[in-house]
């Protein structure tokens, strides 16, 4: 296939750059939108089902009817991903958006002599450019660092609803890329508590068993479940509790989650080194095990993404 990648707008495939929302959409107004985003290895969706089910639970509590079924989401999905067949021949993976809003606010319904609707978007991107920083880290690991911005109480806006209301997290990279250019955030809630990272979930390792920040104030992401149901068939002990920045300091390892860079090594916290600078023998285990689950090795994915993003820019 040649030609402009299609995205799904409202019930039709058109060229994406012609998939524009309305400048009167509550999207644009309020931030009134949820949104999903998952990945394929080797072509096929990762766990889309799970990420439909969060997407309808989202759209629940924000109180948005798409007016789709979820199997016709699933399958306008599928239309997408097939419609762009051939588009990612550089061989790389690409990711899969969706982004739900109510629409038109209903007092510019004068504008629309259509009708109101809501907004529905579907879109997929390569993942090359993201490999580019994503290739090194993986064996360096990443450098953890606590932002003055913190997560938003589940009292306040419920960080189990996935929605682009998220300047909060915006705020948060900018704090912790002035504290290092490549650091990533690491969120605590309004008790103190670790939370989670800027769009990912967040593990550290002590004593062989696994932690994980309950469930209360972060987004239980679809990646973070996969990895506490391995850690069970590894015979890796889990437990969800709240977590202070002290027991991360002193964790022998520690590392991050999210759908499109898998597992991710945390080697350094607050400018400290965590274990032996190097990621652990449990976050490797459990990268293999990934790996071994999607048939792909994340690592070596990501090496040849970043390379051949390189060659491309000296030619």
């Amino acid at each position: 296939m040649s030609g402009e990648r299609l995205a799904y707008f409202n019930g039709e495939l058109v060229p994406e750059s012609e998939a524009r929302i309305s400048v009167f959409d509550s999207a644009l107004v309020y931030g009134d939108v949820v949104f999903e985003v998952t990945r394929t290895f080797n072509e096929q969706p990762f766990r889309l089902r799970e990420h439909m089910e969060r997407l309808y639970a989202s759209m629940r509590l924000a109180e948005i009817d798409c007016g789709l079924t979820i199997d016709e989401m699933e399958a306008a999905t599928y239309e997408t991903i097939a419609a762009n067949h051939g588009q990612f021949s550089d061989g790389f993976d690409f990711q899969i958006t969706h982004n739900v809003s109510p629409g038109p606010l209903s007092i510019y319904r004068s504008i629309f002599p259509e009708g109101l609707r809501p907004t529905i978007v579907i879109n997929c991107f390569s993942l090359v450019g993201r490999m580019v920083k994503l290739g090194p880290q993986y064996r360096t690991g990443v450098h953890g660092v606590i932002p003055s911005q913190r997560a938003v109480p589940a009292q306040f806006v419920d960080p189990k609803v996935k929605s682009r209301s998220r300047i909060y997290y915006i705020k948060a990279e900018h704090q912790a890329h002035r504290i290092d250019p490549q650091g990533w955030a690491v969120l605590l809630d309004g008790d103190g508590y670790i939370a989670e990272g800027v769009g990912s979930n967040l593990f550290l390792v002590h004593d062989g068993t696994l932690y994980s920040p309950e469930g209360r104030n972060i987004l239980r992401g679809v990646t973070r479940k996969c990895v506490l149901e391995l850690a069970t068939d590894l015979g890796i002990p889990v437990l969800e509790r709240n977590l202070e920045p002290y027991d991360l300091l002193n964790a022998d390892e520690a590392f991050f989650t999210s759908t499109s860079t898998c597992i991710m090594p945390m080697t350094r916290f607050e400018g400290q080194v965590l274990g032996d600078g190097t990621p652990g023998p449990v976050t490797k285990r459990l990268m293999q095990a990934f790996n071994e689950l999607v048939g792909l090795d994340i690592v070596a994915q990501a090496e040849a993404g970043a390379a051949h993003v390189a060659k491309l820019e000296a030619e």
